[in-house]
């Protein structure tokens, strides 16, 4: 998996998890988030909270008895759309529970010139409208789109 992501490094191409959709460039973590920040907004969408994972694993870190640095960067972007989320929990009111949607921005220690961005895949049906919010929202933040 390392040298698979070493060899996107230089370009921004799909990696596709068990459950998750990633998009690898050698744009910088900072980049990457402000790109990411304006896709949402330029969507007409608001950010609901950042989770900064990568600062709590790191601070977390010795006290949990761990010598592993996970993460150089890794945050967690949560929003919702009022406009896919009605169309998908009106389909199945228990898509409910993936909501709020989420995108995450990484950078791992061991490829420092890598930076990751992606989000968790979602059932077939329904939900493929919140997962192609999300492909696009992640490909517009590193000019994919």
């Amino acid at each position: 998996m390392r040298t698979l992501l070493a060899a996107l490094a230089l370009a921004a191409t799909p990696v596709l998890a068990d459950d998750a959709v990633t998009y690898s460039t050698d744009q910088s973590f900072d980049d990457v988030v402000f790109g990411l920040e304006s896709a949402i907004l330029d969507a007409g969408l608001v950010i609901d909270s950042v989770s900064h994972v990568g600062e709590m694993l790191e601070r977390t870190r010795e006290d949990v008895g761990s010598d592993m640095v996970l993460y150089s960067q890794a945050d967690i972007f949560s929003f919702c759309s009022a406009i896919v989320s009605r169309n998908v929990m009106e389909a199945d009111p228990m898509n409910l529970v993936f909501c709020p949607y989420d995108i995450f921005v990484m950078v791992q220690p061991d490829d420092p010139d890598t930076t990751m961005i992606g989000y968790r895949t979602l059932p077939e049906g329904p939900m493929q409208e919140v997962q192609a919010l999300l492909d696009g929202l992640a490909k517009a933040a590193i000019g994919m789109e």
